[in-house]
C-alpha cells in the first residue's frame, strides 16, 4: 500500500504565501513514481488540476495559477511541493495531492486526504 500525506495548509491573507508538501511512503512505491500533482476542490465545485510534475520534471499549471504557483519534487524524499505566492480569495479550497506510480507493467494512483487553504480578503 501507499500512504500520501499533505501538510502546509492554513489561513492566509490575500497576497500572502503558503507552501504545501506531500510525502508518499509504502512498499508499492518501489515500482516507481511517475507523475505527482496537486488538485483543489472548492465548495460546490469540481476537483480541478492545479499543477503537475512528471518524472522528468516537466511541469503543467492551470491558467489561473501560472506565474503565482510553483511545483517541484524531491525524488530522494518521494515528496512534491507547491509554493503558492500572491494568493487570492479564489484560491480557497481543499488541496489534494495525487501520486501516480508506474513500473513493471503496473499503474496505480493514490490521493492524499487533503489540506485546507483559506485566503481571506
Amino acid at each position: 500500500q501507499v500512504q500520501v500525506v499533505e501538510s502546509g495548509g492554513g489561513l492566509v491573507q490575500a497576497g500572502g504565501s503558503l507552501r504545501l508538501s506531500c510525502a508518499a511512503s509504502g512498499s508499492t512505491i518501489s515500482i516507481g513514481i511517475n507523475a505527482m500533482g496537486w488538485y483543489r476542490q472548492a465548495p460546490g465545485k469540481q476537483r480541478e488540476l492545479v499543477a503537475s510534475i512528471s518524472s522528468g520534471n516537466i511541469t503543467n499549471y492551470a491558467d489561473s495559477v501560472k506565474g503565482r504557483f510553483t511545483i517541484s519534487r524531491d525524488n530522494a524524499k518521494n515528496t512534491v511541493y507547491l509554493q503558492m505566492n500572491s494568493l487570492k480569495p479564489e484560491d480557497t479550497a481543499v488541496y489534494y495531492c495525487r501520486v501516480d506510480l508506474r513500473g513493471y507493467g503496473l499503474e496505480y494512483s493514490y490521493w492524499g486526504q487533503g489540506t485546507q487553504v483559506t485566503v481571506s480578503s
